[in-house]
């Protein structure tokens, strides 16, 4: 596992204490270096989620992870349940392919 990535799952393990996280690196899917660790898919299940809405759960993530989005994360695709909404549904939608250019491109 890559330093960002085991620093986001740390972090939002300690932080929201989930039934079900994933984070996944999908920087390979934009027009950054091999390696980069840019853009992440965050799936997080957790009971503080109950009665939030979307944007409630976004903002203390993004609270949580700060740091990680002023040092080089540039994008998180958030997908936030409580544990009921994960079990009657347990889906969240698959990432588009990037179709923005990259600054070496121009």
């Amino acid at each position: 596992m890559n330093p960002v990535e085991a620093r986001i799952l740390d972090k939002l393990h300690a932080g929201f204490k989930p039934v079900h996280l994933e984070v996944i690196n999908e920087s390979y899917m934009h027009s950054v270096p091999p390696g980069s660790e840019t853009h992440f898919k965050v799936i997080v299940v957790s009971a503080d989620f109950v009665g939030k809405r979307q944007v409630q759960r976004h903002q203390s993530i993004y609270a949580c992870l700060s740091d990680e989005l002023k040092t080089g994360v540039h994008a998180l695709a958030l997908h936030t349940f409580s544990p009921e909404e994960w079990q009657s549904s347990g889906q969240f939608p698959a990432s588009p392919q990037c179709l923005g250019g990259s600054k070496h491109d121009r």
